[in-house]
Order: structure tokens, then sequence, then C-alpha cells
């Protein structure tokens, strides 16, 4: 990584060398070993951030369980209305599956605010309350009316988790591991899939009793309450404690999670750092809405809505422009399009209903595979070479489906071996997609915002995630039933397309902090910001100096 080759200065804080931002990757001692590795030299915030990411659990857990229920007997028995012999069963379905978006949307939007407001931890035991109240209800359903509201509360929660759990596991982090760490969410989602599948697989062995849908329904408010009443007993993130000016416990908390005394150097770099960098945009913003500093009701409104639109605006667009397209290409590489035709290929290659929903289960297991792979490699090759490699790996595999399906697909019982190596590419598609494309949208948004803006940006990164999922869910059906071959023709295109926007656009965060971000994206825009920020990290050593002195 290249040092800034201007304006680089050292000042000292108690006999630390402070380094400013531009400077300090060269010269930064690590908390540890990165990535992997990393995990085991810090047990404490390594369960920290696996507890936080039960969040992630529950998401992909709901994922797993509608799969299944969807086609169970009994479900059908009970919700008529999304039979396959019902008229308009497809809409009904369509708009069943579609509540969890809708919500989620309205979840993640929300969550912006209220994490800003409440703090990180707090939002996210608010999630956990609503997602299991949705909870109840869709245990509890009697009819389809109440089993979609309770979709759309559940839902609320899911999103508010999606949103919230990254930002908390990325702010509680350091630079040399928050790569693994964040990772643990996208492992989380998809082990949640995986055991939710496998669950529900089972339980519809349970006949004459709708227990084989209501059970795993009722299951997921285990994890729910023990996150919920968990989370008050983990940490506040520092950088949020430094937004609300509890500067000193902010040092104790951040002194915590890194294992090591407050006058550490380490720790004592960190703090200064969080502290000049949430200050800077404080000012940066003061400086751009002026007339919205008096403290009263309707200047915090307008100030809120002015902070999401500065997301949009010079100093940050091209972070919200990341986090937004990285969700887009995310849905729109076509993971639910394999995963909605694979049962299909797998009933016209001849196999029987439970074995098209174990190689169902299979498909989920080699994402998961891929998943854990990326907790080595996110910070031992960075982000960026992960998202080119998967797109790569991802456009041979559709084309190569595209090709089979479109030659052999009316005759696959005539043509095993072609069959068989589509399920391969098939598969190998999954792994490459947990290895990439999975984790990787999932953890930048959370690293690359400014403290200001940090929930916001995710929050419209999230809310990217929920919206392009709704559309993939509206378009992928008829594209598949109408197109065969096309579609994979079409995501192919848009997996390519990802390799080009990632190759042109995607910086690398891999071993910056978060206070770094400013100049891993070139946003300190002219000499007045940066000698504003200069004076910032003055101000503060001399603060602190003057502290000690008294």
């Amino acid at each position: 990584m290249a040092k800034s080759d201007h304006r680089a200065s050292h000042q000292s804080v108690n006999g630390i060398f402070v380094h400013h931002a531009e400077a300090v990757v060269g010269s930064r001692e690590p908390y540890g070993p990165p990535g992997f590795r990393g995990l085991f030299s810090n047990y404490y915030l390594t369960v920290c951030s696996l507890f936080s990411a039960l969040g992630g659990f529950l998401f992909g857990y709901d994922q797993g369980v509608v799969s299944v229920v969807l086609v169970m007997p009994q479900f059908l028995d009970r919700f008529e209305r999304v039979a396959e012999t019902a008229s308009g069963a497809g809409f009904w379905k369509g708009l069943l599956t579609a509540m969890i978006e809708l919500g989620a949307l309205i979840g993640a939007l929300n969550q912006g605010w209220i994490a800003d407001r409440i703090s990180r931890k707090y939002s996210i035991a608010l999630a956990v309350s609503i997602f299991t109240v949705g909870s109840i209800l869709q245990t509890a359903s009697v009819n389809y009316a109440m089993l979609v509201v309770a979709r759309l509360i559940g839902g609320v929660g899911i999103g508010m988790l999606s949103m919230v759990v990254p930002l908390y596991i990325a702010e509680l982090s350091s630079p040399e591991s928050r790569g693994a760490l964040l990772v643990l969410e996208e492992f989380s989602i998809v082990s949640g899939i995986v055991i939710a599948f496998w669950i529900t697989f089972g339980t519809r062995y349970i006949s004459g009793s709708e227990w084989a849908w209501r059970l795993p329904f009722l299951l997921q408010l285990i994890p729910g309450l023990f996150l919920g009443i968990g989370i008050l007993f983990l940490p506040f993130s520092p950088r949020w404690l430094v937004s609300k000016g509890r500067d000193e416990e902010a040092l104790k908390t951040l002194a915590n999670l890194r294992r090591l005394p407050e006058s550490d150097a380490k720790v004592q770099l960190e703090w200064f750092e969080i502290r000049a960098e949430v200050a800077f945009h404080k000012e940066i913003s003061a400086a751009k809405h002026p007339g919205l500093q008096a403290r009263n009701p309707g200047n915090r409104l307008r100030l809120e809505i002015a902070s999401w639109t500065d997301c949009f605006r010079s100093g940050c667009w091209r972070r919200t422009h990341i986090g937004v397209i990285l969700m887009l290409f995310q849905q729109f590489v076509g993971i639910n399009a394999l995963i909605y035709y694979s049962p299909t290929l797998f009933q016209t290659m001849g196999l029987g209903y439970s074995m098209q929903l174990i190689m169902s289960g299979v498909l989920n297991v080699t994402q998961l595979v891929g998943v854990s792979t990326s907790i080595w490699t996110m910070d031992r090759f960075g982000r960026r070479p992960l998202l080119l490699w998967g797109s790569a790996s991802m456009t041979v595999s559709h084309v190569v489906i595209a090709a089979l399906v479109g030659k052999f697909s009316r005759a696959w019982p005539d043509h095993r071996t072609e069959g068989w190596i589509s399920v391969a590419f098939l598969l190998f598609y999954m792994f490459a997609f947990g290895c990439s494309w999975g984790p990787v949208p999932w953890a930048m948004p959370s690293e690359i915002f400014p403290s200001s803006l940090r929930a916001k940006g995710v929050a419209l990164s999230t809310c990217s995630n929920w919206l392009n999922n709704f559309i993939i869910g509206l378009i992928t059906p008829p594209l598949v039933q109408n197109t065969g071959f096309g579609a994979y023709t079409f995501f192919a295109v848009f997996c390519l397309l990802s390799f080009v926007w990632s190759y042109l656009f995607v910086l690398e965060t891999n071993g910056r902090t978060l206070e770094q971000m400013d100049h891993v994206f070139k946003d300190i825009a002219s000499e007045e910001e940066e000698s504003r920020r200069q004076a910032i990290e003055q101000e503060i050593i001399n603060g602190q100096t003057l502290a000690e002195k008294v």
C-alpha cells in the first residue's frame, strides 16, 4: 500500500507517536496476526462478533424454513390458497414470500437513524423484539392474512438485523481481522439456511399434524431470544460512544475489546484516530448545514434528512455507489435463479422428491464451505481480488450451464453425463459465490462510510440488497420458465459486468482502519479540509496534554 506523498506528519502524545491518517498504514503496529489467525488471538472480540452474528443466523434460518415449508402437504392443507391447484396460487405464493423482503426493506431503511439514536447494541435488541413478535404470529397463524402480516412484521426485524449486525461487528473489530470477523455474518446466514433446511426436512415426516411446519417457525424463537438477551451484556461500539461525546467510556471499551491496558500505544493511537475522525466529520456537516445546528426538534428532523442526502454528495457518493452496486450485483449474478431451477433440473434427471430436496440441501452446504474459506482469504488476499475471482468463476459456470441446458434439457434422461456436468458446475458456482459475492457485499459497506454517515450508508446498501432481492424474486420464475437457457445467459452477462465494475471502481480496504477510509477514497477534497483535519488532531493532542498536566 502506497503512503501519501504529502503532509505526513508525526506528533507525540504521552510518548506515543500519532500519525496523520494517510501515513498510518506503513507505521501502525498490528494488534495481532491478520485474518483467520487473528480470531484466535483475541477470543473476547471473536465471541462478541460471533454472538452478534446470530442476527444473520435468524435471517438465514427464515429463508431455509420457507423453502421447504411452501411445498409441505401439511402446510398446503392449512393455506390452500398457495397450493399448486388453487386459482392464482403463483401470485399468492409470491406475495407471501415478498412480504419478508418488503418488511426487511422497511426495517433496514429505518435502522439507519435508530442505530445512530439508541446505539448499535440496543437497536439489535429492538430488532430481535420485532422479529420475535413476527415469529410468534407465524407459528400461531390460522389463515393466509394472518401469515402474511406475520411475515411482514418478522421481515422488519430481519431487515434491521441485516443492516446493524455488520455495522456493529465492523466498529468493534481491529483492522487486521475485520474481514474475517465480518465474514461471520454471511457464515451465520448460510448456516441458518442449512440448519433450517435439514430441520424442516425432518419435521415434514410428522404426518397428519400442523406441527410439521409450526415447529420450525417456533424453534427460531430460541436463537432470537438468546441474541436479544445476550446483546445487553456486550459492549457499546466505541465509535458510537465517541460520536455521543462519551470519549472516556470509549477508551475503556476499546481497551477491553483489544485486551490491552488503556495506556497501550496501539489503543491510544486508535482512540485518537476515532476522536479526530468523528470531530472532523461533525465540522464538515456543520459547514455544509450551518442553518441547522440549533438544537430544536425541527432542525433535528431537517438535519436528519440532510444527512441522508449527504450520502449522495461530494465526499461520500463514491462510497454509496460502491455499497449500493455491490448489493445489486450480489442478487443479479443469479444466485436465486440457480437455487430456484435446481429442483427442476434434479427432477428432469429422474431423481425422486426426497433426493431433489437432499440435493438442494447439498447446494446450501457447498455454499457454506465456500463462505468458510473466506474467513481466511478475506484478510489474506483482500476484498477486491475475491470479487474479481468470483465474477470470473461464476461467469464460466453460467455459460457452461446455459450451453448444456440449451442443448440437452429436452432429453436429460438420455444425457445423464451432461446432466451431472451441469450439477457439477452448479455446485462450483455455489462454492465460488460463497467465497466471494456472498460475504464481500455484506462486509464492505460497513467499512467504507465515515462515522457520521456510516449507519445511513450501510442502511442504503442493505436496502439495495432487499430491493434487488425482491426484483429478482419477481423476474426469475418467468425468466427461467419462458427462456430456458436464456436465463443463464442473462445472469452470465451480469457476472461479466460485475467483473468489469469491480475492476474499475472497487477500492481495497484490507488492513485499513475505518478512520483511514477518507484517504482510501481520496475524499479530503481540498487543502483547507486537510488543514482543518490536522488542526483538529492538534486540538485533541493539546487537550490531552493539558489534562495530563492538570
